[in-house]
């Protein structure tokens, strides 16, 4: 016996944002090119660090976009059995590596100019800085309501945070910079920008290899819905649970329920257990009797 259900387009939390996603993707990518010129022409690094960030910004928003588009297409193969929500995850993925590549760029370029005293035009910087933190914020504002839903969508605001911070940072370096004379706060903030970003790419990482092994889902421990599965009434034993994430906001699980009585009943009040305590809407269940406990399942 199983509980099944099917996902519609809008259901999985990327769709649900995806507006959000493309306005933050037309601001951000309006904004790039008019800071990349701002950058080569001032020498800024500060400068054309967060025009970097930019450009990861939109290929994250890009990609995310794409995934969103992808994940509610329907499967025309018959062989991609739980769709293609997964690609919202690739999408997260994406966003990691391109953070941290740009974080290392950063990182290496700013050590590489420690000692030198390269002319940085800090009228540019704190101008192109102040203008690239006021798209920031309304991106941040755009996407910030589809963040804790989505783990797409998250890879995305991340990306627009850290960028959001570089800008920070060029208006603080343009103001320094102008005040003593010095090109060293460039590179300073450049460097305190390239290491902010990798740790909230590494952070993120985390969490989309997590869903890519298969780990059970965040605040949900896997012993503590074995014991309540267990004290549904007439269930004598459980075996061969499995929990885990298809991508957010749809985790899925997966159990043997030996018991006795009610098949349906069992069935349908562990299915209500588990969409009500534990937010599992997709589960298939296999109930056993206890009189004819001959479980099939995998030797592995």
């Amino acid at each position: 016996m199983s509980g099944g259900h099917s996902h519609g387009a809008g259901s999985h939390a990327g769709g649900r944002h995806r507006w959000r996603l493309a306005v933050a993707f037309g601001l951000v990518g309006a904004f790039f090119g008019v800071e990349l010129a701002a950058g080569l022409v001032s020498g800024s690094l500060a400068l054309l660090s967060d025009a970097g960030h930019m450009a990861a910004d939109v290929v994250t928003l890009g990609a995310a976009l794409v995934a969103t588009r992808i994940a509610a297409r329907p499967d025309t193969t018959g062989r991609r059995t739980f769709g293609s929500y997964r690609a919202e995850v690739f999408a997260s993925g994406l966003a990691v590596l391109v953070m941290t590549g740009v974080s290392v760029y950063v990182v290496v370029e700013a050590v590489a100019r420690v000692g030198a005293e390269p002319a940085v035009a800090s009228t540019a910087m704190f101008v192109v800085g102040g203008l690239g933190l006021v798209v920031n914020l309304v991106a941040l504002a755009l996407l910030r309501g589809g963040a804790g839903e989505s783990l797409n969508v998250k890879g995305a605001y991340l990306e627009v945070v850290a960028d959001t911070v570089g800008s920070v940072g060029v208006v603080v370096a343009g103001v320094l910079v102008a005040t003593t004379g010095s090109a060293l706060w460039d590179t300073a903030v450049a460097l305190a920008i390239g290491v902010f970003v990798l740790v909230r790419a590494v952070h993120l990482g985390r969490e989309v290899l997590a869903v890519l092994g298969q780990h059970a889902p965040a605040g949900v421990v896997p012993d503590e819905v074995l014991r309540a599965l267990e004290s549904v009434e007439g269930v004598g034993d459980v075996h061969d649970l499995h929990v885990w994430t298809l991508t957010s906001g749809m985790d899925v699980a997966t159990a043997h329920l030996v018991a006795s009585g009610d098949g349906d009943r069992v069935l349908a009040e562990a299915s209500t257990l588990l969409r009500e305590r534990f937010g599992i809407a997709h589960a298939t269940l296999q109930v056993e009797t206890v009189e004819n406990h001959h479980c099939q399942g995998v030797d592995w």
